[in-house]
């Protein structure tokens, strides 16, 4: 309706992956939209966005960000699996913090947060679970343990005037990807199953993850059946990792994995590279860490079904059409 038009959003991290994709769907719907975001972006900039160049951990920028808006999509983080837990500590959890306070000061009455199926992640195979899953204990990497307590710090900060929501998606990817599909086609030649194992996990398409958030905020109010709730966001359709793997090198005109290694191996490889890593003092990501080896020897696809009783999630682009979108984007030049 026309309230609904006039909606103004913040999106932080707006010229990232995912949080482009949530502006240029805001921006189909006649909605008004701000960013926040590190570098600069004319092209978003030209289509009547309001640009503004910071970082989440700038506590007086983020207050500027938000004036004004009615809610904020909150995506920027640090993501990787390796680095100091400080180098993500202070983007996820104080950017968090920054966040949310700035959202209370500004009256700003909704919260959507992206979080990460990771901050319920042990190391141990977890097939179709739902929401009720507790946080790990104990975490392989950084990101997860920061993006767990972020997670937190949004959740509890729900309240009768102000309604927060963490969406969990999984494995997001498609055409414009920065982080796994170009991860996979550079390492195209050396990737090895770990273990001969093809454990079943689930995905998102990039699509299917914008949507997820903006239906969330749609639903979002205090004292709704979204405020003060997690969500896992993924596909619905469990395959083999190695599977998709191949599915997405395929796209890129790449051949498939087939060559395996030992559970063993992969993990020893993967901790002699971490210990030599640390030593050397690098801070470039090693090929291999402990932390991937669990992500790509465990199963992990997860019970969306609260997603769409609660705000109406329904993955629109299958995977298969999602691949097909995907080998089109590499064949047009992947621009």
């Amino acid at each position: 309706g026309e309230a609904f038009m006039s909606r103004r959003c913040l999106v932080t991290g707006g010229g990232g992956f995912l949080g482009r994709r949530i502006v240029e769907m805001l921006l189909e719907r006649g909605e008004s939209v701000r960013i926040l975001a590190r570098g600069d972006y004319p092209e978003l900039a030209a289509l009547g966005v309001d640009c503004r160049r910071g970082d989440i951990t700038d506590a007086d920028l983020v207050s500027k960000a938000c004036r004004g808006c009615d809610v904020v999509f909150h995506v920027a983080a640090k993501a990787g699996v390796w680095g100091r837990y400080e180098e993500y500590h202070l983007p996820n959890v104080i950017g968090t913090q920054n966040v949310i306070d700035a959202c209370r000061s500004s009256g700003v009455g909704r919260l959507v947060q992206t979080s990460s199926p990771s901050v319920v992640f042990s190391g141990t195979d977890m097939e179709g679970v739902n929401e009720s899953v507790p946080y790990a204990r104990h975490y392989a990497a950084p990101y997860p343990r920061t993006k767990a307590v972020a997670e937190q710090l949004v959740l509890a900060a729900n309240n009768d005037s102000f309604a927060t929501t963490a969406l969990r998606p999984h494995l997001i990817w498609g055409p414009r990807d920065n982080h796994l599909v170009p991860r996979i086609v550079a390492r195209a030649l050396s990737l090895r199953r770990i273990g001969g194992l093809n454990k079943k996990v689930d995905c998102v398409y990039i699509d299917n993850a914008a949507s997820a958030h903006i239906l969330a905020a749609d639903r979002l109010e205090p004292g709704s059946q979204v405020a003060g709730k997690a969500y896992f966001i993924s596909q619905g359709e469990p395959r083999g990792i190695w599977d998709l793997v191949n599915g997405i090198l395929a796209a890129a005109g790449k051949p498939p994995v087939e060559k395996t290694i030992p559970i063993w191996a992969a993990m020893s490889a993967a901790a002699v590279m971490e210990g030599a890593f640390g030593v050397l003092g690098l801070r470039r990501e090693p090929r291999l860490t402990r932390f991937v080896v669990h992500e790509l020897t465990t199963a992990h696809w997860f019970d969306i079904s609260a997603a769409g009783r609660d705000f109406g999630y329904r993955p629109e682009v299958s995977i298969d059409e999602g691949l097909r979108r995907l080998a089109e984007w590499f064949r047009l030049g992947s621009n």
